[in-house]
C-alpha cells in the first residue's frame, strides 16, 4: 500500500505515469552506483531525493516504423515514462546484484514498433544498465535491449542515451526512422579528436605509445614514441588525453600510484561489475605498491642469492620465513585478503607461493631438467608459436650427426626432421647494447632439434653468439654447445639450455604475448567501435572479444611495459624491451596470424591446412598447439562462415556496406597505420575476405591469447625452468667461474640466472596474469538474447556444440600414452586450448578476449 500511494504521488507531480488505455509494460534491470562503490552513499540520498521531486530516470519509446519530420526524420518519440518506485525497490548490498524496475508507457497504433528507447538518467549518480524488456507489444510481443552500459547523469552528455533493440541490421536496411540515431550514436563514440577525456566519457580514439617513458624523472626514463615512425613502428593505443610531460612535449605525462586506476578508458570498456576487476586491479596496485617492497626488503634483510634448487623448492613447499618486525611493516597497508593470498600464519610468517603443475609430481621432481622437457615444451609450452622446420645451417655435421638416430644429417633434413628455435636475428642488432648498458649479459641463440620417432623433440646442438667488430661491420663469434649428462660439461649444456630459454622468456612475453595479441588487438577494439553500430551484424560477432582488453591493456602501460616497469627490470632487454618489440613489428602479417598460414610459414605444415583432413600435412604428428588449435581454428571459422552469410548473400553487399568498409579502411589507415601499405592487407571487396579477417581477429583475441597467457605460471612460475635474465656469461675453461661449477654447480647456476627478487617478482607476476577470473567468459559463450535471428543463433549452439565434442578429443588424446608430447615426463596435461576453464591459475580455458 505504501509503494503504491508514493508511486501515485510521485505520477501525479511529474505527470509522467498517467494511465492510459493502450499501455506497453516493461522491465528495466540496472546496477545502482551503491552496489558498486560503497561509497556512494551521499548519491544515493540525493538521488531518493531526486525522486520525490521528480527527476527521475525516465525513457521515451522511438518508433522503428514511423518517421517523424518534426524530428529530422527520426523516429517517432512516444510520452516519457519514469521508472516507477526508485525509493521502494529493494537495492541489494552484494556487488553483482540486480534491482529491477517496472516501466509503463503510452503506446496507440499510430507509433507503430519500438526500435530503440532514449534513456535520461536526472540523478546526481551513474549507474549500470544492463537490460530492458518490453512485454506483450502489438504485433511483435516480447522486445530485448540488451544494454551493458553505464548510464550517468544526463548532463554530462551532449545527446541522450540511446540503446536499440537486439534486431540486427545492415546500414542499407536500417529503417528509416532509426536511421539518424544509428549515424548520431556513432558520431558521440567518435567525438573529433581534441579535448581531455574524464571518467564516464564514451569516446574512442587512437594515440601512438609515447606514454611509456617518464622522462621528468631523468633521462634515464626516457623512451622512444612507439609508432608513426619508420624507425619505430607500432600499432595505435586508446588515446588517453593527458598532457604532455613537462621535459619532453613528445611524451605523455603518467600517474602515479594509486591514480593509475584512473587511467582513461571508455567506461563500458573498463572491467564489468562482475568480474573480479577490483581484485585484480587491486592486485596489480598491490604488486607494485605493497608486494614488491616486501620482497626487496626481505632480499636486502637476507642478501643471500639462491644457492641450490632445494632453495627454491622451499618457495613453494615450505615457504620463506619472514621477519616479525618485516610483516609488521607492511600488514597495516596490505587488505586481509591480500595478506591471505601471499602469506600464511602457522606459527610462522611465511612468504608462500602456490605449487606450479611443472614440479607438482614429486615422483620424478627433475622431470623439467631433461631434453625431452626443453623440447616439449617448444610444441606444448608456454611459446610453441617459434619452432620451425630448418632449411639449412652454419652448425657443422660433426657436431650433430652423432646424435640423429643412425641417420645422416643429409638424410635427416631430405626427411624433413631437424627443426630450429631461432632468436638470432631478432636479438642480435640489440646485444652488444644489451649487454654494455643493462644488467643483462647474454647471447643470441640458435637451437637445432631432431625429431624421433616417438614423436618427440631432441636437442642435438645450441649455438650461443656474441658481436664482434670486424672492419667497421659488426659479425659474430659463435660457440656450439652439444648435449651432455654428467659433470660439468652436463652442467655447461644445462646453462646452454638455460640461456636459449631467456632468449624465449622474454620473445614469449614481449612478441608472442604482449605484442601478437594485446598490441595488435586494440586498435580493432577501437575501430570497431567507432565505425559499427551496435546493430550492425559484424560489431555483434565481434563485440565479446574485446571485454576488458582495453582496460588491461592501459594498466600494462602503467605497470608492467613501461619504464623501469616489471617487465624492464625482471626480463632481459631491460630498457630496450618495447623498443625492440617495435622493430620485430615490423615484419609483422595480419594473414600469418591465421594459424594454418602460420604452420605453414614456419615449414610445419607441408602445404595447405584447409581443414581437419590436412592434419597428416603436420611434419610434427604429435603437436599439441598446433592439433588442438586447428580444431578450434577451424570451428570459429565456420562459425563465423555461418554468421556471415546470412547477412552478406553476395560479394556486392560486402562491397557496398559503408561501415564496414569504414572500418575495414581505418584498421589499415590508422589503427595500424604504419603497415598500411603492407600488400598482404585482406581488400574486403568479398565475402571470403569478411570470413578470413574476422576469423583471425577472433583467434587473436581468444585462443592465441590463452595458448601464450595461461600458462604462465605452469611453466615459467617455477623460474629456473623459464629464467628470464642472465647476468653472467657462460664460464670458460681455466677461469675461477670454471672451476667453481666443478665443485658447486647449482651455485654458479643461480649467479648466472635472474637474481632473488627478479625471480621473486617474475613468480608474483605471472601468478596474477595466469589467473582466470570468476566470472570469466569463455569462447561460445555469449549474452542472452544477443539477437533475434534464427539462423545465427542456430549457428552459434552448433559452435558450441563443436566447443564440447573438441573438449572431449583433448581429454582423450591427453591420456592416450603414444602421444608423449600431450604430457610430458612432467605430467603437465596440454589443456591450454580446452575451451571451457576453471576459477584460478587451472592453466585450463579459452577465454572469449584478452581479459587479462
Amino acid at each position: 500500500n505504501l509503494a503504491s500511494s508514493v508511486g501515485n504521488v510521485v505520477g501525479d507531480i511529474t505527470g509522467l505515469n498517467k494511465p492510459s488505455k493502450n499501455t506497453i509494460t516493461g522491465s528495466v534491470v540496472i546496477v545502482k552506483k551503491n552496489v558498486l562503490d560503497f561509497t556512494a552513499v551521499h548519491s544515493t540520498v540525493a538521488d531518493s531525493l531526486f525522486e520525490l521531486l521528480g527527476n527521475q530516470v525516465s525513457l521515451q519509446l522511438v518508433s522503428a516504423e514511423n518517421p517523424d519530420p518534426a524530428n529530422e526524420n527520426g523516429g517517432k518519440l512516444g510520452k516519457l515514462a519514469a521508472l516507477e518506485y526508485w525509493n521502494l525497490t529493494y537495492t541489494p548490498l552484494l556487488a553483482g546484484d540486480d534491482s529491477l524496475y517496472k516501466v509503463s508507457f503510452e503506446w496507440d497504433e499510430e507509433f507503430g514498433i519500438p526500435g530503440a528507447i532514449i534513456l535520461r538518467n536526472n540523478h546526481t549518480a551513474e549507474f549500470f544498465l544492463k537490460t530492458i524488456t518490453l512485454e506483450n507489444v502489438p504485433g511483435e510481443g516480447r522486445i530485448h535491449f540488451v544494454c551493458n552500459s553505464w548510464v550517468y547523469p544526463d548532463r554530462r552528455y551532449k545527446k541522450p542515451r540511446i540503446f536499440f533493440s537486439n534486431k540486427t541490421y545492415l546500414p542499407h536496411e536500417t529503417p528509416a526512422a532509426l536511421r539518424k540515431y544509428r549515424e548520431e550514436e556513432l558520431q558521440v563514440l567518435r567525438r573529433d579528436g581534441t579535448g581531455q577525456l574524464k571518467t564516464g566519457d564514451r569516446v574512442y580514439d587512437y594515440a601512438l605509445y609515447n606514454d611509456l617513458g617518464d622522462p621528468d624523472k631523468g633521462a634515464d626514463l626516457a623512451r622512444p614514441v612507439l609508432g608513426g615512425s619508420a624507425q619505430y613502428p607500432y600499432p595505435r593505443r586508446g588515446r588517453t588525453s593527458r598532457p604532455p610531460s613537462k621535459t619532453d612535449p613528445k611524451t605523455e605525462s603518467r600517474l602515479f600510484l594509486p591514480n593509475i586506476l584512473n587511467v582513461y578508458v571508455p567506461r563500458d570498456e573498463q572491467f564489468a561489475h562482475l568480474k573480479l576487476s577490483d581484485f585484480i586491479a587491486y592486485n596489480l596496485k598491490g604488486l607494485v605498491n605493497q608486494i614488491i617492497p616486501l620482497l626487496e626488503a626481505f632480499v636486502n634483510y637476507t642478501p643471500n642469492e639462491f644457492d641450490s634448487f632445494k632453495d627454491v623448492d622451499n618457495l613453494f613447499f615450505n615457504g620463506l620465513p619472514l621477519p616479525t618486525d618485516l610483516i609488521n611493516q607492511v600488514a597495516n597497508n596490505i587488505p586481509l585478503e591480500m595478506m591471505g593470498e601471499f602469506f600464511r600464519s602457522d606459527g610462522q610468517q611465511l612468504l608462500k607461493f602456490p605449487v606450479p603443475k611443472l614440479i607438482e609430481d614429486r615422483s620424478n621432481p627433475f622431470a623439467w631438467r631433461t631434453d625431452e622437457e626443453f623440447g616439449r615444451e617448444m610444441l606444448a609450452g608456454l611459446n610453441p608459436l617459434l619452432i620451425q622446420l630448418l632449411k639449412d645451417s652454419s652448425i657443422t655435421k660433426q657436431d650433430i650427426e652423432y646424435n640423429l638416430d643412425g641417420l645422416t644429417v643429409e638424410e635427416a633434413l631430405s626427411r624433413k626432421r631437424l627443426f630450429i628455435l631461432d632468436h638470432h636475428d631478432t636479438i642480435m642488432p640489440y646485444l652488444q647494447t644489451i649487454n654494455e648498458y643493462t644488467e643483462a649479459k647474454t647471447y643470441a641463440s640458435r637451437t637445432i632439434l631432431f625429431l624421433r620417432g616417438d614423436g618427440t623433440l631432441k636437442p642435438v646442438a645450441i649455438e650461443l653468439s656474441l658481436p664482434k667488430m670486424e672492419e667497421d661491420k659488426i659479425g659474430c663469434v659463435n660457440k656450439v654447445y652439444t648435449p651432455a649428462e654428467h659433470g660439468v660439461e652436463g652442467w655447461i649444456w644445462m646453462l646452454a639450455k638455460a640461456f636459449v630459454n631467456v632468449n624465449d622468456s622474454g620473445h614469449h612475453q614481449l612478441v608472442s604475448h604482449w605484442l601478437n595479441t594485446h598490441a595488435v588487438i586494440e586498435p580493432f577494439v577501437i575501430a570497431t567501435n567507432r565505425q559499427l553500430s551496435v546493430v550492425h551484424p559484424i560489431y555483434k560477432l565481434l563485440h565479446p572479444h574485446f571485454r576488458d582488453t582495453m582496460t588491461i591493456n592501459a594498466l600494462a602501460r602503467e605497470l608492467l611495459i613501461n619504464a623501469n616497469g616489471i617487465i624492464e627490470r625482471t626480463f632481459c632487454p631491460g630498457k630496450y624491451s618495447l623498443e625492440m618489440s617495435s622493430v620485430i613489428y615490423k615484419s609483422w602479417n595480419f594473414m600469418d596470424q591465421a594459424l594454418p598460414n602460420d604452420l605453414k610459414k614456419r615449414g610445419i605444415a607441408d602445404g595447405d591446412i584447409k581443414s581437419l583432413d590436412d592434419l597428416d600435412r603436420l611434419l610434427i604428428k604429435d603437436y599439441p598447439y598446433a592439433v588442438d588449435g586447428l580444431k578450434i581454428w577451424f570451428a570459429i571459422e565456420k562459425w563465423v562462415r555461418d554468421y556471415c552469410s546470412f547477412y552478406y548473400k553476395t560479394d556486392e553487399m560486402v562491397q557496398r556496406d559503408p561501415e564496414l568498409q569504414a572500418w575495414w579502411k581505418e584498421l589499415r589507415e590508422v589503427g595500424h597505420g604504419d603497415k598500411k601499405d603492407e600488400p598482404w592487407w585482406p581488400k574486403m571487396q568479398n565475402l571470403e575476405d569478411l570470413i578470413q579477417s574476422c576469423t583471425i581477429i577472433i583467434w587473436i583475441a581468444s585462443a592465441l591469447h590463452a595458448a601464450v597467457n595461461y600458462g604462465q605460471y605452469a611453466y615459467g612460475g617455477y623460474f629456473p625452468n623459464r629464467p628470464t635474465l642472465s647476468r653472467r656469461f657462460m664460464p670458460e675453461k681455466g677461469t675461477p667461474e670454471y672451476a667453481e661449477l666443478e665443485k658447486n654447480p647449482e651455485k654458479v647456476f643461480f649467479r648466472i640466472m635472474s637474481s632473488q627478487l627478479q625471480s621473486l617478482i617474475v613468480i608474483t607476476v605471472v601468478e596474477t596474469l595466469s589467473n582466470h577470473a570468476s566470472d570469466e567468459v569463455y569462447l561460445g559463450q555469449r549474452t542472452p538474447n544477443w539477437t533475434t535471428d534464427a539462423v545465427p543463433l542456430q549457428a552459434s549452439d552448433a559452435f558450441n556444440r563443436r566447443l564440447a565434442e573438441i573438449e572431449g578429443e583433448i581429454l582423450k588424446m591427453n591420456i592416450d600414452k603414444k602421444l608423449k608430447n600431450r604430457v610430458g615426463q612432467v605430467n603437465v596435461p596440454y589443456n591450454l586450448l580446452h575451451p571451457t576453464g576453471e576459477i584460478g591459475i587451472s592453466g585450463k580455458g579459452i577465454p572469449n578476449s584478452i581479459s587479462i
